[in-house]
Parts: C-alpha cells; structure tokens; sequence
C-alpha cells in the first residue's frame, strides 16, 4: 500500500472524527505494541509437494536459513520477534527423538539474529504415529511421545517463552476401526502424565480439530473437549483455538468470549481456510475483525500486564505461494484486523444493547468492523515503529528474495 503522508494524516483525521481521537490512539497504540509468532515450519519446504513437487524459489534448506528468513520479515514488522519451532523437524536430527543440545543451538542462533524461539510444538504425526500417538494401542509408543512432551516443556522453560502447544492428529477414518472411549483415555492419561513432569510455570495449550487426517474422528475435536482436558490438567493450561479447525459457520468470536468468560488460559492459530484446510494466509475479513474485538474487549492482547495475554501465533503453510511475502501479509492482516476490534466504541454499543436497539447497535458496530478504512492507523503505528508502511512491497523492493534464490536454488 503506498500511501502518502497526506493521505495517512487525512485518513486519521476522518477516522477521528468518526470515532473520536482517543480510540484512533489506541488503536494505533495497539498496533504498536502487538505481537505474533511466525511458524519455522512454513519457512522450509514442508507442505509444497502434498499435492505437486512445487517448492517456492529461495524456501530454506536448513534451521539456519529459517531463522534468517524470520529475522528479515522481523526487520520489516517489529512485530515478529519470536519464533515457534517443531520438535521433531528443528530439534531433532533423525526425527524421531529430540535433543536438547539442537535446541539450546537452535536458540543462540536465533539470539545472534536479533530474535527469540517462541512456543514449542512437540509433532506427534511423523513415523511411528499411524496407529496414534498418545491414543496409540502400543505403550513404547505413547511413552516416546511422553517423553517428547516433557522434553518440550524443559526446552520452554530453558530457552523459549514457556509456552507448549499441543496438537494430536489422532483419530480414525471409519465407524468402528478404534474404540473411541478408550483412545480418549489414553490421551488424557498421557497428557496427565506429561504434566506431572513439565515444570509448572510453563503453559500449556491444548489445540483441536474437527477433522483431518482421521474423516471419522479426531480425539479432540473440538474447542469444548480442549476446555475439558485443560480443566482437568490445572491453572497452567489452556485452549488453543485454530482458526480452521471447526465446522463452518462456527460462531469463533463467541468461543472466544466463553473462554474469557470462563478465565481460561488461550492461544491462537491464525490462519485462513476456505474449504477444509486451514493453511492459507490471514486475510482481514470481519470474522478476524470481530474476534479482535472480543480479545480487546476481554484484555488479552496488548494488555500491559503481559501474563493476561492470550499466546498469539501464525499458522500457515501454503503450497503455492511465496511463503515469507504470505507471512508479511498475514501481519498486516492481522494488524488491520486488530485496528479494527480496538476502534468499536463499546460505551455506546453497550447503552444500545441494553436498550434493545438491535439495528442501531449492528449497524455502530460493524462501522468499524466492516465499514472503516484502518490502514491510516496501520501505516501511522508503523512509521512509529521506523519500519515499512507496507511490509509486502518493502520486501519486494529489497531484493532479498534475489539473494536467496541465488544461494539456495542450486
């Protein structure tokens, strides 16, 4: 978006005029101060051949090059300084166990570039999982994964943010193949296990899906099973929405206000589906927007008590797209989106739902959510930041997408 200044500064004042200057400080504040994980995984060349042999040009062929890629689209955003790992792709030379010592190297090459190592993901679909993982009939299998989870919280804990994210693609395809009572079972018993182990400052966040890879059933398939198992587990654990892990037309913005409601621990996966993948970009539609209302409006971004803070990550992975422009995008959607939700002017709206004035308030609320142009606000919080006013055409414009093509496409 190539904006003047004078359009910036017009943009700004109209939307004061609508929403009145404090908001649009607010909101330009909290698009200062907002920050979002970038996953490792979508840096590499997972994912691109699912369906095809397509990797994008330059894609990174090692955790050294990820961890370059991350720290350049931090320089354009300042809002990406943390990076979430896999266990078993960035911490493990064999995958199927991690090492602690890849870990601790993983992280001084991250601090040597200007960034952090974010949440870890312990990966359960990877060989040995096709029975399960912690659902799995077979012991020495659940054990692996066990230890796998409880080596991830010690890495958390010594050289993350402590934070896991836990994600299970357990299930099955047919009626009958798997007892289903019994693979819950098994799951709670072993995430029990692994939280007795994991130090008790470290959070835990308990991810679900309503399908995928199992057609049939997933173990947790839904955002109610998680609040279940993080219930049962204790203070230090929480749920992890996906943004394409439910049924369509699932209301997401009140899943979001019950957890909150409940004082529940969460995290996100932004992300965009449009059929029944979740790997697309984030796009700034009025879903994302009225989610970052209720995440604004129950204190759990940008808050400055930052322990109130919800854990926020991108999840992403496409098979055709250049993968770090699709990451600059997805800041910038995320920060219009947030933009968005901080500018609803929540005493009026209040003062319409009491009174029942049902168009009134749809109407004030969507001004923002649906009707207002932000990228005034986006833009002027960037300028503050000193980065790009638009990430997408600064990287364009860099020639770092030249660079690595030419050292890695050989």
């Amino acid at each position: 978006m190539a904006l003047s200044e004078k359009w910036i500064e017009n943009g700004l004042q109209m939307l004061s005029e609508e929403f009145g200057e404090k908001k649009v400080r607010q909101a330009i504040d909290a698009v200062k101060t907002f920050q979002v994980e970038i996953p490792g995984w979508a840096l590499g060349t997972f994912g691109g051949g699912r369906f095809g042999g397509y990797i994008y040009p330059g894609a990174a062929r090692n955790i050294e090059e990820k961890l370059d890629d991350a720290a350049f689209i931090n320089k354009l955003t300042g809002s990406t300084k943390r990076f979430a790992t896999h266990m078993l792709w960035d911490f493990s030379i064999d995958g199927m166990v991690a090492d602690y010592k890849i870990a601790e190297k993983v992280a001084k090459e991250a601090k040597q570039r200007g960034i952090e190592l974010g949440a870890v993901n312990p990966t359960y679909f990877l060989t040995g999982s096709h029975m399960g993982s912690f659902t799995s009939p077979d012991r020495k299998t659940r054990r692996r994964y066990i230890e796998q989870t409880i080596l991830a919280g010690k890495i958390a804990k010594d050289l993350c943010n402590s934070v896991v994210t836990l994600w299970f693609p357990d299930g099955s395809m047919y009626p009958g193949q798997i007892d289903l009572k019994r693979a819950y079972e098994n799951l709670k018993s072993c995430l029990f296990e692994s939280y007795s182990e994991i130090p008790k400052d470290v959070l835990i966040l308990i991810e679900y899906k309503v399908f995928e890879p199992g057609t049939y059933s997933t173990t947790i398939p839904d955002w109610g099973t998680s609040f279940a198992l993080a219930k049962s587990l204790g203070e230090n654990a929480g749920v992890l929405v996906d943004l394409g892990h439910h049924h369509h037309g699932t209301n997401i913005e009140q899943i979001v206000a019950m957890i909150i409601a409940e004082d529940m621990k969460g995290g996100f996966h932004f992300n965009t589906r449009y059929a029944a993948d979740d790997d697309h970009s984030v796009e700034p539609n009025p879903e994302m927007a009225r989610i970052f209302y209720e995440l604004v409006k129950g204190n759990v971004v940008v808050n400055k008590d930052k322990k109130k803070n919800w854990a926020y990550m991108i999840d992403q992975c496409g098979g055709r797209e250049n993968r770090i422009m699709a990451l600059l995008h997805s800041v910038d959607s995320l920060q219009v989106s947030l933009a968005k939700g901080v500018l609803v002017q929540t005493e009026k709206l209040s003062a319409y739902q009491d009174e029942d004035e049902i168009i009134i308030a749809n109407r004030l609320f969507n001004n923002p959510i649906i009707n207002a142009d932000v990228r005034p606000i986006v833009a002027k919080a960037r300028i503050e930041k000193n980065v790009p006013v638009d990430p997408v055409e600064a990287y364009i414009k860099s020639g770092y997408q030249k660079k690595i093509e030419a050292e890695r496409c050989n």
